[in-house]
């Protein structure tokens, strides 16, 4: 059966996969809470959960291939944005179907995630995804103030326009700063975040780990909270918590 993924291109699929690679850390976390007999590879950033028993296939950029085919997967899980387009083709290649997620925004993310689940997965939508769907799918709330998110320190680089981080601060009453430009993930001066129009710095635990002894000593105007990269960047179950432990 040939179904299209999020980017339209036809992958595959005569009988529902029942050996899976996740190069998609918070995809990964979804399928090991639903689907964990059928997760058999898995990236070396795929750290939800932590007890995960799978075989491990190097990083999101780097994947080893060789190590994904031996796997002998009916279904690569990739990402545009997190994954190289030069491994997805090079897996097709191989025959590995690869199905490739697009995911700029929250509602990108419920309806990418339903697609995987009943198109390529053949299986029924979680309970967690219904109720992350129940949690987001209503109006913008009153605007909380100006917030920037760093993700690396030396250089300074923070959450610029078109991201999933973003547009979840959006649905949470934040205005990004940095929400236009080109780059979706600019290099900015220290100066160009600790000042005075900006109402609040989130600090996450990933890419960079900041921590209470690293980040927030460096601002002098903006007050700072530390804040699981997780809640922030992954879809999948971890939209739920973002929601509860965020929005207040």
């Amino acid at each position: 059966m040939l179904i299209l993924d999020d980017l339209g291109d036809a992958v595959d699929l005569p009988r529902p996969p029942v050996r899976i690679v996740s190069l998609v850390p918070s995809i990964t976390e979804a399928l090991a809470t639903d689907l964990r007999q059928r997760l058999v590879g898995a990236t070396d950033w795929c750290t939800h959960p932590a007890d995960l028993d799978v075989t491990r296939v190097r990083g999101t950029k780097n994947p080893d291939l060789k190590a994904v085919r031996a796997l002998e997967p009916d279904l690569v899980v990739a990402n545009k944005e997190e994954n190289r387009a030069l491994d997805v083709r090079r897996l097709r290649d191989a025959g590995v179907p690869v199905w490739v997620t697009d995911i700029e925004t929250v509602p990108q993310a419920l309806d990418s995630l339903d697609r995987l689940y009943e198109s390529a997965l053949q299986v029924a939508r979680p309970e967690w995804l219904a109720t992350a769907r129940a949690r987001w799918d209503r109006s913008l709330p009153p605007t909380r103030g100006r917030v920037v998110v760093p993700i690396w320190r030396d250089p300074w680089m923070v959450v610029g326009p078109r991201t999933y981080t973003g547009d979840l601060l959006r649905r949470l009453g934040w205005v990004p700063v940095y929400d236009d430009g080109e780059d979706r993930y600019p290099a900015v001066d220290l100066a160009a975040i600790d000042r005075a129009d900006v109402d609040l710095v989130l600090l996450p635990d990933e890419p960079y780990v900041f921590t209470e002894d690293d980040g927030p000593e460096a601002f002098t105007q903006v007050p700072t909270r530390l804040v699981s990269g997780r809640l922030l960047t992954w879809y999948g179950p971890a939209m739920v918590e973002a929601y509860d432990l965020l929005s207040s």
